[in-house]
């Protein structure tokens, strides 16, 4: 027995020691980000959003490319260089895609089916965000066929013989559709992180949910598929995810029953598309509202001026109805001005942008529904594949960056932030 012992010792001695090298490695893996101090939850009260007691605006913009260039380790730096960027202007959120159905590099494969490799790329950028206080609204399905979309989900249900049609608004209405994107968002908003190991539903990194990138319905009109799929899909999201804020990803557009179809909407066509901007954003589920703005889209005839008198009608009508209606935030969560137009001058973003950000700064000082804006899109050299006629390098563009960074500086101190914020002092000593 004695003899025993002594062999007992070092064998005891040796197991703890592998054991604590494991442990330490296991902490390692969850550390590689060094730990920040504990981050609120965003909370919406009435027509403002508040973060620790106080009123939050948003200065803020669209890299939906996160999660794609995340995933290969020579592109990942990117997704860095970016968020760096966004927190040297300022900016407090980045408007990012939470999905890729099917094709390249993509995050669920089949329904039910996830790559793991994409998916901690996901778990990267969460991360990252936090390490340079910035915070995400993530969208998680789009209505276009780019990363695969509820094109992808008609097709997968189609291909299985279950699909009740063809057609990609069956999105909307199959039984067995609902349930692929059901499963999608239970195990996106459940997710535990690689990196960080919080759940996504519980990590306040995350602004918000953003249920699907422009939603329209053109086979119903009236807007009730559509009305029927958000009230089933808001009510699902927050019986899992009680902390954090949801919108649904509206462009705005007013429905063939609202007074302001003929007054507002850009065309005809806007009020036929099965989503209607009241009805959608009044679901008891919905937090703050969201609106797009593009104007050269919309209209193919009118000159800069023109578009540019649209705008502030536009704006102004959407927090004028979250002012005086839905009673919630308005979000301008895209916003661009393309430079394919016939007349396109530099200088004409600048202004078209001022135009956005002075209504918005307007409508907080007044501690209005205008919460905030999210310029699209801003991206890093080298990525030349990833722009369309609306994007931006930042640092690239010295009127938009300057421009950028006063609209951070003029929210922050209605918020009273630059005192507490050595990067927004400094910052902001140069725009006084």
């Amino acid at each position: 027995m004695v003899n025993g012992n002594r062999m007992l010792y070092p064998i005891l001695g040796f197991a703890s020691c592998v054991a604590f090298i494991y442990m330490s490695l296991g902490d390692l893996k969850l550390s590689s980000f060094p730990r920040e101090p504990r981050l609120s939850f965003v909370e919406r009260n009435g027509t403002q959003f508040f973060l620790d007691g106080k009123p939050l605006y948003v200065n803020g913009w669209n890299s939906y490319w996160l999660m794609a260039h995340s995933v290969d380790e020579n592109s990942r730096p990117r997704v860095s260089a970016m968020l760096q960027a966004g927190a040297k202007m300022g900016l407090t959120v980045c408007r990012t895609w939470a999905f890729n159905d099917g094709g390249y590099d993509a995050l669920q494969i089949s329904p039910g089916q996830f790559d793991e490799r994409v998916f901690k790329a996901l778990d990267y950028v969460i991360a990252e965000a936090r390490q340079h206080g910035i915070r995400l609204l993530l969208s998680l399905v789009n209505n276009l066929q780019a990363y695969g979309g509820k094109t992808q989900y008609v097709k997968w249900a189609w291909q299985e013989g279950v699909g009740l049609s063809s057609s990609n608004d069956s999105f909307f209405f199959d039984p067995s559709i609902r349930k692929y994107f059901k499963n999608y968002v239970l195990t996106v908003l459940t997710r535990k992180n690689t990196i960080t190991g919080i759940e996504y539903r519980n990590d306040p990194t995350i602004f918000a949910w953003e249920l699907i990138n422009e939603p329209r319905c053109m086979s119903d009109p009236s807007g009730d598929t559509l009305q029927d799929w958000l009230e089933e899909m808001t009510a699902f999201i927050k019986s899992i995810d009680k902390n954090h804020l949801l919108t649904v990803g509206l462009e705005g557009f007013y429905g063939p029953k609202s007074p302001k179809k003929s007054t507002v909407n850009p065309e005809v066509w806007a009020s036929t598309l099965g989503s209607d901007f009241i009805r959608n954003s009044n679901i008891s589920n919905v937090d703050f509202t969201s609106v797009h703005i593009y104007p050269d889209h919309w209209f193919h005839v009118l000159g800069f001026e023109e578009k540019q008198n649209y705008v502030y009608k536009w704006v102004r009508s959407h927090i004028e109805d979250c002012d005086k209606e839905l009673k919630k935030p308005v979000m301008f969560t895209e916003y661009g001005l393309s430079n394919q137009n016939k007349d396109f001058q530099a200088s004409q973003r600048e202004q078209f942008y001022r135009s956005i950000l002075d209504i918005i700064y307007k409508s907080a000082r007044k501690k209005g529904s205008g919460a905030g804006a999210l310029i699209w899109q801003f991206f890093v050299e080298g990525m030349e594949d990833y722009n369309d006629d609306f994007g931006l390098v930042p640092w690239e563009s010295p009127s938009i960056y300057k421009l950028t960074v006063e609209q951070s500086c003029r929210l922050a101190r209605i918020q009273g932030l630059i005192q507490e914020n050595e990067n927004l002092k400094v910052m902001c000593s140069k725009t006084e």
